[in-house]
């Protein structure tokens, strides 16, 4: 990095610093609502700055739907606010604006040498287990090295935010995601109780991501792994879980076993070429449908491939340019950025795929 990358959020942002909107994050998830339509956000009520979290309107609003929804009740819920800290530094990152780095820029802390040799390091560390979680899923171990270097330099930038705190924050006190939020809380407070831990122990970044594939809350639930079968799922210190984590999140997001991720191409740009350079990230088109374009492959590659086709400045005004297939795609679904998805592939490349 999601992996708000990701999703709007990009995907969530890494760790605890202010980064910019390309900056590493897991992506956001579409989390399974339960039946009843959430409370609509009143921003217009008492902020939860000032009326702490259980004087609050919309807090007030989210206990009443939580106890009509799901597996927890009104006093738990009471009592999870009254320990809950409100975060004002939360609100001011998050209204910080992004910016957005050339290539040039960005791969120089996601895509350079510091990342390759702590890529190579940390594998040859964990070789055994990644390489077991790799053959179960069908992903290669490179990748799963990258995901969590890029998301956490491996582990070493976990985010130091209480998720209780974070999520609490962003839930009642930026409307902008309110709902996303409130839902990432609902999520987050019944792992908590599926992992039989205090709900006030967990940490990660300070917009909910957590442990070394910086999953938000729903992610988890979803694609979080045990892989050694000690009944916790472990992102934040089993290298085990954190390998067969990330790579059930890559093949339920459409990895192929053994497919490449990028191919580069040779064309002449024009206003049509940009025009689909700037089109929202899908696979609507076919290698073929871009070679009827003037656009050359300079890598073996099926005209039956999809692809999506971008660029990257490798120096000011200076671009090359490049296919993107479907294990592109896969990984841009980690953390929605064409940059974080080619330097996953280099630092991957760099430990020893050849993505």
């Amino acid at each position: 990095m999601k992996k708000y990358s990701a999703l709007m959020l990009a995907a969530v942002l890494a760790a605890c610093g202010t980064p910019p909107t390309d900056t590493p994050t897991v992506q956001e998830e579409t989390p399974v609502k339960p039946s009843a339509k959430r409370p609509v956000f009143d921003a217009a009520a008492e902020s939860v700055a000032s009326s702490g979290f259980n004087g609050n309107v919309n807090v007030q609003e989210f206990i009443k739907y939580e106890v009509a929804n799901s597996r927890m009740n009104a006093a738990e819920l009471k009592d999870f606010f009254d320990n809950a800290v409100y975060k004002a530094n939360i609100i001011t990152i998050m209204y910080r604006p992004g910016t957005s780095r050339p290539w040039y820029e960005f791969r120089t802390g996601n895509s350079g040498e510091a990342k390759f040799s702590g890529g190579r390091r940390f594998y040859a560390q964990h070789r055994a287990v990644i390489d077991e979680a790799a053959r179960r899923y069908g992903v290669p171990p490179e990748l799963i090295v990258a995901i969590i270097g890029i998301e956490t330099n491996y582990g070493a930038n976990m985010g130091s935010f209480r998720l209780a705190d974070s999520l609490s924050t962003l839930a009642f006190d930026y409307p902008r995601r309110a709902e996303f939020f409130q839902q990432e809380l609902h999520e987050f407070l019944l792992l908590a109780k599926e992992e039989k831990r205090d709900v006030f122990g967990f940490k990660g970044s300070y917009a909910g991501a957590m442990g070394m594939p910086q999953f938000m809350p729903s992610s988890f639930r979803k694609y979080a792994v045990d892989f050694d079968g000690d009944g916790r799922r472990d992102i934040w210190n089993n290298v085990g879980d954190v390998a067969a984590s990330v790579a059930n999140y890559m093949k339920e997001h459409g990895w192929k076993t053994g497919g490449k991720m990028v191919v580069p191409v040779k064309l002449t740009h024009s206003p049509q070429i940009q025009a689909i350079i700037d089109e929202k990230t899908a696979l609507t088109r076919t290698v073929a449908d871009f070679k009827s374009m003037g656009i050359v492959p300079q890598e073996a590659v099926a005209d039956s491939e999809k692809a999506v086709l971008y660029r990257l400045e490798t120096s000011p005004g200076v671009y090359e340019y490049y296919l993107g297939l479907n294990n592109f795609y896969a990984v841009w679904k980690y953390n929605n950025s064409r940059m974080y998805a080619t330097a996953v592939r280099n630092i991957a490349n760099a430990v020893g795929a050849r993505l």
